[in-house]
């Protein structure tokens, strides 16, 4: 499977459980950058600068114009603390009154940078890394997951025994981060920390992840058993682990996974969207 198969792979798992998993339900625009942004072209770059100019686009007037004026602020900043400061006031301003998801998380991350802070680093880092896998776009995902290398990066450099991060940063070459590198030169990373603990159901969950987009499934859903034995409340878990018997054939499991998922279920439009998954299956 080269590259690309592997960077678009993934986009039915999250078809009917976006809603559910990735991110806010309905108050952030999730994943979608402006038409004129970029292309669908594998080979398109994202600019953060395009990105950021044409959400602005979708901003009233009011909005647009405090965004310019913390952003102005940012460029008269000498000092490190002021940009920090700014970094801070962007992001929050674009999830709480903008409710705009990848703005927020830009200025998260960039913040994040010059902190220097290993905790922050990885918030931000797991924050692009949860929101990817609800993005079908390649370009996006490819970026977004760049983004989150790079400061799984940062984190590790400050502190190397972090597996929490070392699981993050071989997560990110599933989704284009790698470049032109195998993703299983993240797989390698990713089980390299699941065989020396046994107990980090992160990393179990990510091979199991890796394992639906590299079409082995077989250790995909040995991977997700794994994670449900020891978090049976892990419904990500357990709607991926119907998804991979789904794929696999096997009908009468995928149902009744589906069916157990259902159980952990509180949102109608995801009820309704199982049942009538299910209802194909029988």
């Amino acid at each position: 499977m080269n590259k690309q198969q592997w960077i678009v792979a993934g986009s039915g798992i999250v078809l009917l459980f976006s809603l559910f998993f990735f991110g806010r339900t309905k108050p952030f625009s999730k994943g979608v950058v402006p038409q004129e942004t970029h292309k669908s072209d594998e080979h398109s770059t994202l600019d953060i600068t395009n990105i950021l100019t044409n959400y602005k686009k979708q901003l009233t007037p009011q909005q647009a114009a405090r965004i310019t004026s913390l952003e102005n602020a940012i460029s008269r900043g000498d000092l490190v603390t002021q940009k920090i400061m700014n970094y801070g006031q962007l992001a929050a301003y674009w999830k709480d009154s903008a409710r705009q998801y990848l703005p927020y998380l830009w200025y998260t991350g960039e913040k994040a940078k010059l902190e220097k802070s290993e905790k922050n680093l990885n918030f931000a880092a797991h924050s692009y890394l949860d929101e990817v896998r609800g993005v079908g776009d390649p370009s996006l995902k490819s970026w977004m997951a760049l983004q989150a290398k790079d400061l799984f990066t940062r984190s590790l450099e400050i502190n190397p025994l972090n597996d929490s991060a070392k699981v993050g940063l071989g997560s990110t070459f599933f989704f284009g981060a790698g470049g032109d590198a195998s993703p299983m030169e993240g797989i390698m990373s990713i089980r390299e920390v699941a065989t020396r603990d046994t107990s980090n159901m992160y990393a179990q969950f990510m091979l199991g992840y890796g394992g639906m987009l590299s079409g082995q499934l077989d250790k995909a859903s040995e991977r997700y058993l794994t994670v449900i034995r020891h978090e049976p409340d892990n419904t990500e878990a357990i709607f991926l682990l119907a998804e991979t018997y789904e794929r696999m054939g096997e009908k009468k499991k995928a149902v009744y996974w589906f069916t157990e998922g259902r159980k952990k279920v509180s949102s109608p439009e995801v009820i309704k969207a199982i049942d009538e998954k299910i209802k194909t299956l029988q």
